[in-house]
């Protein structure tokens, strides 16, 4: 029998919740293309944040985000078209069971291996701008890895 490897899409699918609005321009073509332009925008600005839990009551969103664990190894490819290379990152926050944070990983390309902390409880994936004016958003994939993948 074979196994099935999992593997999860995320768009930018909320117009205001978590997103950088001061001075931004944002345009939804369609589910898998938002365009964003911000000609004002310092680096290190966390310009979209999703979400792996959620409190639905504070919040009214869905969680965006699959749910992983430290035993499984992931790997993260992004697309998205930007202004400047590689003016955009992508950081994954891991947090504990009491919201405190259980460490971090940057990605700072195209695609790149996951693997959250053994005591992470939930985590967070935030675009940050890297000196990026106006760019694409796609999606994010999530893929679990095996030994053979």
């Amino acid at each position: 029998m074979t196994e099935r490897i999992k593997h999860w899409k995320i768009y930018w699918n909320e117009f205001v919740n978590d997103a950088y609005l001061y001075g931004s321009e944002i345009t939804f073509h369609s589910r898998e293309d938002v365009e964003f332009r911000n000609q004002l925008m310092p680096p290190g600005t966390v310009i979209k944040t999703w979400y792996s839990r959620v409190n639905y009551q504070a919040g009214r969103i869905e969680p965006s985000l699959p749910i992983i664990d430290g035993e499984g190894r992931y790997h993260v490819s992004a697309d998205i078209e930007c202004d400047v290379p590689e003016g955009i990152l992508l950081r994954f926050v891991f947090r504990g069971k009491n919201g405190e944070e259980a460490g971090q990983v940057i990605m700072d390309g195209a695609e790149m291996d996951l693997r959250c902390p053994l005591k992470a409880y939930s985590y967070e994936a935030q675009l940050i701008c890297a000196g990026a004016h106006h760019f694409r958003f796609h999606s994010i994939t999530i893929t679990e890895r095996t030994d053979q993948s």
